[in-house]
């Protein structure tokens, strides 16, 4: 059993050393495997043509049609321009009062088009062409465009707000039977908490930037004549932009769809009122399926790995010690969904594990499922923005920035932020349920 345990010690380290090296999940998950079955006794074929394929197949078959159609969603908010006719709206409103007010709206744009259901990759593309002008006629330092997009990308849309379409808070609904609104009271307390420490954190970093006489430095991304560019596509206006995530957001928690056909409400609301703002119609079906392709194959590998790790007696021997915690168990499954997400580097994908292998053990212990739901989601967004975190490694990327100049926001803003956060809602949760 001690041999099984260092097996799943050792694949972990791998999985994290590999990840850090550029290497994707897709080719890593099943390496892992095979040290895992090595140590465990176990024959690697059967391993990997076993649990590792069921759980692929498994979690496949519960999300496939979920990412697919978020991702056809978020195409069609990007191609007809009602993701950045929504940004620009809103930076007319606010973004020109100040440093600290580009901040703020930036962020609160990046919040509503994730909390509508727009993907993360398509905001940044929507918001990114807006926000630099700005940072450049207000003389802004553009690292800290990271610290304002991870505020409005992270924790409070994809696992705290009540109701939001995040595959995140999608995903227990599968496993718990709970709906996208579950826990609310926790889900709001977690979101003002970790608004208010953004807003704090933001404000301190303009100022630290200021006193060391920081000031706005073009480091790559989108150049001058691309956002250019964008900027003179015709949009459709803002009632009309809104409409499509208004709808998606109602379908599944008024009309309590299920998210894959509230998802499908949303695509042909936007279908029908982005008609005329489409070139191709199928052009961009066709793009928002492909989009959908790599999140969900290298989620499916992140649970497989997960599912075969949970056939070993090392990991029974791991799911006692971790039940055996004192106290609420709601503390054990906080700590398990933070080491799968934090070695994963995927929220989605830590957090299938989790659900997969462990969820039921807590709910029959008793565990209400409300508060596992809320608990589990939000844990899953801590300690997942690690630097080899796909989305991280994404937006320094299409910024132009390094980690060295702009990783520390995502660190401070998202993954401190969101753990200072879950010190509170734990007691809380234990306290209401």
């Amino acid at each position: 059993m001690e041999l099984s345990i260092l097996g799943i010690a050792v694949s972990l380290a791998v999985i994290l050393f590999l990840a850090l090296r550029g290497v994707g999940i897709m080719i890593i998950a099943p390496f892992a495997v095979v040290i895992v079955s090595l140590f465990s006794n176990m024959s690697p074929g059967e391993a990997l043509m076993g649990p590792y394929m069921k759980g692929f197949v498994n979690y496949a078959s519960k999300f496939y049609l979920v990412f697919l159609f978020a991702s056809i969603f978020g195409k069609y908010m990007d191609d007809s321009g009602a993701a950045r006719a929504i940004a620009a709206k809103i930076i007319a409103l606010i973004g020109h009062k100040g440093p600290m007010w580009v901040l703020l709206a930036i962020a609160l744009i990046t919040l509503l088009l994730t909390m509508g259901g727009v993907s993360l990759f398509v905001v940044i593309f929507a918001v990114l062409p807006i926000a630099r002008p700005l940072f450049r006629e207000l003389d802004i330092p553009w690292h800290l465009f990271v610290a304002t997009f991870i505020f409005g990308i992270g924790s409070i849309s994809m696992t705290m707000i009540p109701g939001t379409p995040s595959i995140l808070n999608v995903m227990p609904m599968k496993y718990l039977g709970t709906t996208a609104t579950a826990a609310p009271l926790l889900g709001i307390v977690g979101a003002v908490l970790l608004a208010s420490f953004n807003i704090w954190y933001m404000n301190d970093q303009l100022k630290r930037a200021r006193a060391r006489g920081e000031g706005y430095a073009l480091t790559g991304g989108t150049k001058e004549g691309e956002a250019d560019k964008l900027a003179e596509k015709t949009l459709p206006p803002l009632w009309l932009a809104a409409l499509p995530p208004i709808v998606l957001v109602l379908a599944l928690n008024v009309v309590k769809l299920d998210i894959v056909w509230a998802l499908v409400t949303g695509c042909v609301t936007a279908a029908v009122l982005f008609w005329t703002h489409i070139e191709k119609q199928f052009a961009t079906i066709n793009a928002g399926a492909s989009n959908a392709a790599i999140p969900i194959i290298n989620t499916c590998a992140d649970v497989g790995y997960g599912t075969a790790v949970a056939a070993t007696a090392g990991f029974k021997a791991i799911t006692e010690a971790l039940m055996s915690i004192p106290g609420n168990p709601i503390f054990s499954v906080t700590l398990a969904a933070w080491l799968m997400t934090g070695i994963t580097g995927s929220a989605s994908g830590g957090l299938g594990i989790v659900l997969e292998t462990l969820i039921q053990k807590y709910v029959a212990a008793g565990v209400n499922p409300e508060l596992l739901h809320r608990i589990v989601t939000v844990a899953s967004g801590t300690f997942d923005a690690m630097p080899h975190n796909g989305v991280v490694i994404t937006t320094l990327a299409v910024c132009g920035l390094t980690h060295m100049q702009a990783y520390k926001h995502v660190f401070w803003g998202h993954v401190v932020g969101t753990f200072l956060v879950l010190l509170v809602l734990i007691p809380l949760g234990i306290a209401l349920y």
